[in-house]
């Protein structure tokens, strides 16, 4: 990444630098401590197309090979409805969030419920449920 990209405001809408937040998860110098803050990662590794990191982060037993990630979507913002578990000591957690995005003219909302499982000290992605 570039200084100006490590110094901007994280696109997790953290409000935090991007170096300090999301930049350290998909550096690999660090981990995410709770659900949500893989959840907020993996969003901001889908805006910077970063397969690697997702693929990384995704459960063995439900990971695709591969991921098609389309350069033309433009995600835009990222809200957190709603969490259930997910923290330092838990194992499972459910994150609940509406990532908005512009493909083209087109604007959206994807509305998902995403399930997470902490493994030797790691959290990663299982799956998810689109919500309407």
């Amino acid at each position: 990444m570039t200084a100006s990209i490590d110094s901007a405001k994280c696109i997790c809408l953290s409000g935090d630098p991007y170096a300090d937040c999301c930049g350290r998860f998909h550096s690999g110098s660090a981990e995410a401590a709770t659900a949500e803050q893989l959840m907020r990662s993996r969003y901001a590794a889908f805006a910077l197309l970063d397969e690697g990191y997702l693929l990384r982060t995704h459960h063995p037993s439900t990971a695709p090979a591969a991921l098609d990630l389309d350069a033309a979507m433009e995600w835009r913002r990222l809200d957190i409805v709603s969490s259930s578990g997910g923290g330092p000591f838990d194992t499972e957690g459910t994150v609940e969030f509406k990532a908005h995005y512009r493909h083209g003219s087109e604007r959206g909302i994807l509305h998902e419920r995403s399930r997470f499982v902490r493994e030797h000290g790691r959290w990663l992605y299982v799956d998810g449920d689109i919500l309407a």
